[in-house]
């Protein structure tokens, strides 16, 4: 059957799933340093765009295919391929994008993702109807879920390995290798049986023609094309960050200030709240020397990162977020015990869940009643600032006067 495909829609299917694997990956490479809802978001467009992309190369290739003349798609089977197809990607996205993921949890979300992969074809394809019946080779539908299995997994580890353009589109083809390989390989293992006239009955329910179907695949593949468009227009909010951070940085004043404070303090100095005395407050006991390094769980068990490197600290229930600029990892202090270990010359708390390495702000801008700041980095991100700390953030930033 491959070889009776139509070569402009096959490679139209392959294009397709690779934009989509690029679209879905993008977005998921984002939802680290994304807080909250907005990660949630997300995961949801990631998992969409890579579950339309593997459904949409699906029907091109079905398109492609010299299929009988009189085949009809039922539209229930057609629409439950793809819903079990979102999910299963859906779950494998999550599994790689909290956290530092071990090796056991890339290798289940490929197998997930393959997975996935081989029921929207296979329910697909049974979504069939006409004066036929549908055979299987047995070794090639192995082989093909072995190939969705096996590429996903590649696809995912470059992905992982580092989120950088290069890897992105990798990954991307990696991904769209999975999808194609195991679309046709399958289709490969696959026979009409013609049936007799007498023998033949037309399965119920709503049906759609190829005619349709073509209609409905174009319309994805715009939309395909237009996320993949979309995803490479840089965001205009990050234009002003590169003019930005050279005013930030060549103002060390208040922050050196801060970082060795003189011999003789003026009133003017930052609150107690902010310096406090290496003698503590009335009533305080002294305050301990602030942690050179912050321990971090990676995969093979805790790691310890200097906080020279640390951008920000995010609350996460009983524990915390450590950003150091590429990734977000997780650290097994609370967000109290990390404003109590970090040196406050350097650290400043913004939000009740987000604290900030004052040197390595690149960016702030009022936004609502706070405002938000961004870490420089590989992957610069992104940190609300409450209303009340609004006038403490731009004081450490020299962005304010002092009063006594």
């Amino acid at each position: 059957m491959v070889s009776g495909h139509d070569p402009y829609l096959v490679a139209l299917s392959v294009v397709i799933a690779i934009l989509g694997g690029y679209t879905g990956f993008g977005l998921t490479a984002r939802i680290r340093g994304t807080p909250g809802v907005s990660a949630r978001l997300l995961l949801a467009g990631a998992a969409a765009f890579l579950a339309v992309g593997i459904w949409t190369m699906h029907f091109v290739g079905m398109l492609a295919a010299p299929i009988p003349a009189d085949t009809v798609y039922l539209v229930l089977p057609t629409i439950i391929s793809f819903l079990i197809c979102a999910l299963v990607v859906g779950i494998s996205l999550f599994f790689v994008s909290i956290g530092d993921p071990s090796l056991r949890r890339v290798v289940w979300s490929a197998v997930l993702l393959g997975a996935g992969i081989a029921s929207m074809h296979y329910v697909g394809i049974h979504g069939l109807s006409g004066n036929f019946a549908i055979a299987h080779d047995t070794p090639m539908i192995l082989l093909s879920i072995g190939i969705g299995i096996v590429t996903a997994y590649g696809g995912l580890r470059a992905f992982l390995a580092r989120q950088d353009g290069v890897r992105l589109v990798a990954s991307s083809i990696a991904f769209g290798v999975a999808v194609s390989g195991m679309h046709y390989t399958a289709m490969h293992g696959m026979h009409f049986v013609p049936l007799a006239e007498a023998a033949h009955r037309h399965a119920g329910g709503l049906a759609a023609s190829q005619q349709l179907l073509a209609v409905i695949v174009a319309v994805l593949c715009f939309v395909i094309a237009a996320g993949f468009l979309l995803s490479l227009v840089p965001d205009p909010r990050r234009q002003p960050v590169a003019a930005a951070a050279p005013a930030v940085a060549i103002d060390p004043g208040p922050q050196a200030a801060i970082a060795d404070p003189p011999a003789s303090r003026e009133p003017a100095m930052p609150s107690p709240r902010l310096m406090p005395s290496p003698l503590g407050g009335i009533g305080q006991p002294p305050r301990a020397a602030p942690a050179a390094r912050l321990p971090v769980e990676g995969a093979n068990g805790t790691h310890f990162i200097d906080s020279a490197e640390v951008r920000s600290v995010r609350a996460d229930a009983h524990y915390t977020r450590v950003h150091d600029g590429t990734r977000e990892r997780m650290c097994p202090w609370s967000i109290s015990e990390a404003e109590a270990q970090l040196d406050p010359g350097l650290f400043v708390r913004v939000h009740r869940s987000h604290i900030v390495a004052i040197p390595h702000v690149s960016f702030v801008r009022k936004e609502g009643d706070g405002a938000v700041i961004e870490l420089d980095g590989p992957s610069p991100h992104r940190v609300p600032v409450s209303r009340a700390k609004i006038a403490e953030v731009k004081a450490r930033l020299g962005l304010a006067r002092r009063h006594a």
